[in-house]
């Protein structure tokens, strides 16, 4: 990995009107790394990726891309530098098939997965790629909303909480996929509570607690941080 990070966060501050959500927030990813923000609820996490993306405009500090300043570009700009967002919400557009969700995103950089390519690494898709989104189950509505990204040619994604209110059986399922993301050179910031399924993921942790990272370890160090996890995490 090269030594300069892909994405650099430094003494990044957040409002929502008066109300200050983060307080110097840093943190960094090499490309091809994945790396996991763990917090409880309401810590600054989904904040935080708001405020990379640019859907926070009250903010201070560095934010880096590729070497390339993101702090003064707007939402679309950010995404066309080659950062993908996959919201908790997921976003996707209920009343359209698969197939048409797939597409409406426009193409921001070369090196995109073709409709074929996302197929083959979402063969659950392919058999409802006529279905409209309402008819998808929470799970296929999580792995749409990370395909149709994968075709706009970005080159790192944050995802918000990709598990969160699935069966077991289909975080499985999301693991497998964020591996298969990791072996082809994506790079992923990652927002999680169930640290069980991070660990299987991810390189690199950081801790938030109260709008700030109050400590950053790699998985190795997992068996002994765990202390610190239980702590910040409640468990």
């Amino acid at each position: 990995m090269p030594d300069q990070p892909l994405l650099s966060v430094r003494a990044l501050n957040a409002w929502y009107g008066e109300s200050h959500a983060l307080h110097g927030v840093d943190l960094e990813i090499r490309e091809g790394e994945t790396v996991t923000l763990l917090g409880r609820n309401g810590v600054g996490k989904t904040t935080t990726l708001r405020a990379i993306m640019g859907l926070i405009r009250k903010r201070s500090g560095a934010i880096t891309f590729a070497g390339r300043n993101l702090m003064r570009l707007p939402l679309h700009r950010v995404a066309r530098a080659g950062i993908g967002f996959v919201p908790e919400e997921r976003g996707i557009f209920a009343t359209l098939t698969v197939d048409e969700n797939l597409l409406l995103p426009p193409v921001v950089a070369p090196g995109g997965m073709s409709v074929r390519e996302i197929y083959q690494l979402f063969p659950n898709l392919e058999e409802r790629r006529n279905s409209p989104g309402t008819r998808l189950s929470g799970g296929e509505q999580q792995m749409l909303a990370i395909a149709r990204i994968l075709r706009t040619g970005v080159r790192a994604l944050l995802l918000d909480e990709p598990t969160e209110g699935l069966a077991p059986v289909i975080v499985e399922r999301i693991g497998d996929l964020l591996g298969a993301l990791k072996r082809r050179g994506m790079t992923i910031l990652l927002v999680e509570q169930n640290f069980r399924f991070a660990s299987r993921v991810a390189d690199r942790f950081y801790l938030m607690e109260h709008g700030k990272v109050v400590s950053h370890f790699p998985v190795a160090a997992l068996d002994e941080r765990m202390h610190d996890l239980h702590h910040v995490l409640g468990v």
